[in-house]
């Protein structure tokens, strides 16, 4: 009797090495596209870093990894999207102070305080499949994301937003 409860065991313990896990969660790829006329310096999507982008940039060619989401779309799943805007990008073409000196060092300190830090808790659309993580970056500080295994613009992707998007005359309080 204790032998075959001992063989019992034993093959119980060889038969899980058969069994196929799955995990629940994964590591996404993080996009984003920025549809506006500030540049995103920086951001991250549950701590994860996303690409720089430039006024109306990004897309699918630029990505960075990644964000941990489960496997599986739920009711009310969301994410921590933080970033960094600075609304007049182009300023910096203005620059004539030689490159690296004091004088461009200061300089460079008086732009960066136009930048603006934002965080959102941001739901996540619908997926069947877990994909890419692409973060939209809209008028009036307000993002979207998506993490579908479909490409933007192609059928079954969420949204449909022009590349370039123009800032409304009121934007919506949160």
């Amino acid at each position: 009797m204790k032998r075959c409860r001992s063989i019992a065991v034993l093959l119980c313990l060889l038969l899980q090495g058969c069994v196929e896990s799955r995990p629940t969660m994964l590591g996404a790829p993080i996009s984003g596209i920025n549809h506006t006329s500030a540049a995103i310096n920086q951001f991250s999507v549950n701590g994860g870093g996303g690409p720089n982008l430039g006024p109306y940039g990004g897309g699918p060619g630029s990505q960075m990894c990644c964000a941990m989401l489960p496997v599986q779309w739920r009711e009310g799943l969301a994410v921590v999207v933080e970033w960094e805007k600075d609304p007049s990008p182009y300023d910096y073409a203005t620059l004539s102070e030689p490159l690296f000196s004091d004088a461009w060092r200061a300089r460079m300190k008086e732009m960066r305080k136009k930048n603006t830090r934002h965080r959102a808790v941001v739901e996540v659309a619908p997926y069947e499949k877990l994909g890419v993580v692409d973060v939209h970056f809209l008028p009036c500080d307000q993002v979207v994301v998506s993490a579908v295994a479909h490409l933007p613009g192609m059928p079954g992707y969420p949204y449909n937003f022009p590349r370039r998007m123009e800032v409304p005359s009121t934007c919506p309080t949160p």
